[in-house]
């Protein structure tokens, strides 16, 4: 590969942070995204939600040296602070020792990654360039710009689409390959951005280091903080039913509604009516398809290959750990793509359905059983177990944020083997008095050895 030309379609959080791990590499990389360069253009308010950074993440921009940049631009959340309808908090830690996942804004984190991928000398973003077509047989790919209309056709010696869940990329590759696997899954609820301002004085109105969750059973608010001081909320509710978006029409309705729900959040929202009357309904969509890569020159990667809705955090992180993934094998590879695509694709595929999975599975864990004290008794016993005996049992939630070792697909798995045990021990009678005993202690060692 003489001149190793990449055309890399999308320049969201997964594009950038790619075209940087190529740069470094010594590839140029021609980038083309369909959207206006959102740090000189006006962004439309209210489809955001804040993103966690947790471990995997971490390795990703540590991966390029640029983990430091973001740091700057991340809050610590140490876990999840719980409010219940009847005006009592609790808070839940995420790991141990002080183990954080760092909430930042998308849309800072976006211009950060575009901002040090230009600093590389053979990396090009282009904007509001709409990929129209990859033509497979000379592998070209054409654009139409958005305001001029004119078109540009560009010849590389690789391509990678990274251009988000409605991938124009994934759909050409689905039109041009036969037995092409597509599934796209939307949840019954979807989300609006609300806002929770700063203090007259700049100052975090709730708990600074802190994911809050306001769960409700069929739904439930959540709310990360912002350097601004301010929080972004997001409210996650069925489309319809009783409680939903549907029968959330007018002022009085809505402020019926938070009051009811979340009477503690009222008085910290003073634009509440106004968000929730402007802002945008959103859905949120799991995608799968199969295959992520063609002819060996071709490949998707983050949302374009895997979607997944954001319950475990984990959305940006996971395409964010495509890029590692896709690193190593170039180098174990010496830069043959015709080894590197397909072990790509073997390796992550099983991972990216994984997590999916996972994903809407917390929704359910984050919604119904925050707040359930059988549930916060499961998570004490596994705990204390898991710091009697380390190398037995590693928490599911542990896994899957702070393991970055540990591929998603084995944490499923394992996850569910320790949900199995756990069941059985919280079936025990009296488990609510004895959960400290040696009795429960001695019966997971022997589930364990089963």
């Amino acid at each position: 590969m003489s001149n190793k030309n990449v055309t890399l379609i999308g320049a969201g959080l997964v594009g950038s942070l790619l075209s940087i791990y190529l740069a470094k590499r010594g590839y140029k990389v021609n980038v083309f995204e369909r959207r206006p360069d959102m740090r000189k253009a006006t962004m439309s308010a209210g489809k955001s939600i804040n993103l966690a950074l947790s471990d995997r993440g971490w390795r990703a921009l540590e991966g390029v040296g640029i983990a430091d940049e973001i740091r700057k631009i991340a809050i610590p959340m140490y876990g999840r602070h719980i409010h219940n309808k009847n005006g009592t908090t609790s808070f839940q830690p995420y790991g141990k020792d002080n183990q954080a996942i760092y909430s930042v804004s998308r849309a800072d984190i976006n211009m950060k990654l575009m901002d040090l991928a230009e600093q590389q000398p053979n990396v090009k973003i282009n904007f509001d360039e709409r990929c129209t077509q990859i033509d497979r047989t000379v592998l070209e790919t054409h654009f139409e710009n958005n305001t001029t209309k004119s078109t540009t056709s560009i010849k590389s010696d690789l391509v990678f689409g990274a251009d988000g869940a409605f991938a124009a990329s994934r759909l050409n590759m689905q039109l041009s390959t036969d037995r092409f696997e597509y599934n796209q899954h939307y949840i019954e609820a979807g989300y609006k951005e609300l806002i929770i301002p700063p203090g007259k004085d700049g100052s975090f109105m709730m708990e600074k280091n802190a994911l809050h969750i306001w769960p409700r059973g069929s739904f439930m608010m959540i709310a990360l903080p912002n350097l601004d001081g301010n929080f972004t909320c997001t409210l996650f509710l069925p489309f319809e039913g009783e409680k939903s978006f549907a029968n959330l029409k007018t002022k009085e309705q809505i402020k019926a509604f938070f009051e009811t729900e979340f009477p503690d959040a009222v008085p910290l929202m003073p634009t509440l009516l106004d968000d929730f009357m402007n802002n945008p309904t959103s859905s949120l969509v799991t995608v799968k398809c199969f295959p992520w890569t063609f002819d060996n020159k071709i490949a998707l990667i983050g949302d374009a290959a895997h979607a997944i809705v954001p319950f475990f955090g984990q959305g940006m992180i996971c395409g964010f750990e495509d890029c590692v993934v896709l690193n190593n094998l170039i180098t174990k590879h010496n830069e043959d793509w015709e080894k590197i695509f397909p072990e790509y694709q073997e390796l992550r595929k099983p991972d990216g359905d994984a997590i999916a999975d996972m994903a809407i599975a917390n929704f359910i864990e984050m919604r119904d059983r925050t707040a359930d004290p059988k549930f916060l008794l499961q998570k004490k016993i596994e705990a204390r177990f898991s710091s009697k005996y380390p190398e037995k049992w590693i928490p599911f939630y542990s896994m899957v944020v702070y393991s970055p070792d540990i591929r998603y697909s084995t944490a499923m798995r394992e996850g569910q083997r320790q949900e199995a045990i756990m069941q059985k021990i919280m079936a025990m009678p009296d488990i609510e008095t004895k959960w400290e005993s040696e009795e429960v202690e001695k019966a997971i060692l022997g589930y364990l050895k089963q």
